[in-house]
């Protein structure tokens, strides 16, 4: 197995990743799809947080080069953050999904200098909106952000969109295609469910609608 194929197998094993193409789920945007992703169950595992910290790091050394300070989207990203900091020996900072409403009304906690080069950590990436915006906090205190790194990615074309007009890069340490073979592999899923699995991933509102078509 590639590490990506590890750590792929571990989300499964652990259920912090669910495929479910013939009971989709339902997101909170409405939208149905095949799988549920939670990311914060990892935490619980020490073997499994070392290794995506693990990945994290040769993410970063292999991408990025020289980094000044890691950020962690909260609240998924700051356990993940903290973990490749202390392995880097890097500071850190997490950043809020909207400035606080009182004390200083800060966006990024922690100390961030002016010019710092740093890699900001999210537990998913779907569309990219959410990190997007964090990176855009940090921005906002005069770091440069030269990249996003996290677990997973849904490899959406929307997300693709959205980093390439934001002239930014991001890596996963294990990926949708990655996690739906081996699943199919494994014997997790059939050959039609990788099928749908695939097409949801081609074109994720077509998929919903034929699902919402088969339903009436």
């Amino acid at each position: 197995m590639t590490y990506s194929q590890r750590v792929a197998k571990a989300l499964l094993d652990i259920n912090a990743v669910t495929l479910s193409p013939e009971k989709p789920f339902t997101w909170a945007s409405g939208m149905k799809a095949p799988i549920y992703t939670d990311n914060r169950l990892t935490i619980s595992y020490p073997a499994v947080r070392q290794a995506i910290v693990n990945g994290m790091e040769e993410q970063i050394k292999l991408h990025f080069g020289d980094v000044d300070a890691i950020a962690g989207t909260a609240t998924a990203g700051i356990p993940h953050a903290t973990g490749v900091a202390q392995e880097m020996g890097l500071p850190m900072v997490y950043v809020r999904t909207k400035p606080k409403d009182h004390g200083e009304g800060k966006q990024v906690e922690g100390v961030l200098h002016e010019g710092e080069k740093v890699v900001v950590i999210d537990d998913l990436i779907s569309t990219g909106g959410s990190v997007l915006n964090a990176v855009h906090a940090v921005e906002n205190e005069g770091a440069e952000v030269i990249g996003v790194v996290s677990i997973f990615t849904y490899q959406l074309q929307a997300a693709e969109q959205n980093f390439l007009a934001n002239d930014l890069q991001y890596f996963s340490v294990t990926d949708y295609t990655t996690l739906i073979n081996l699943a199919k592999k494994t014997g997790l899923i059939s050959a039609d469910h990788l099928k749908s699995l695939q097409q949801w991933r081609e074109d994720p509102m077509k998929w919903n609608n034929s699902q919402q078509l088969q339903a009436i």
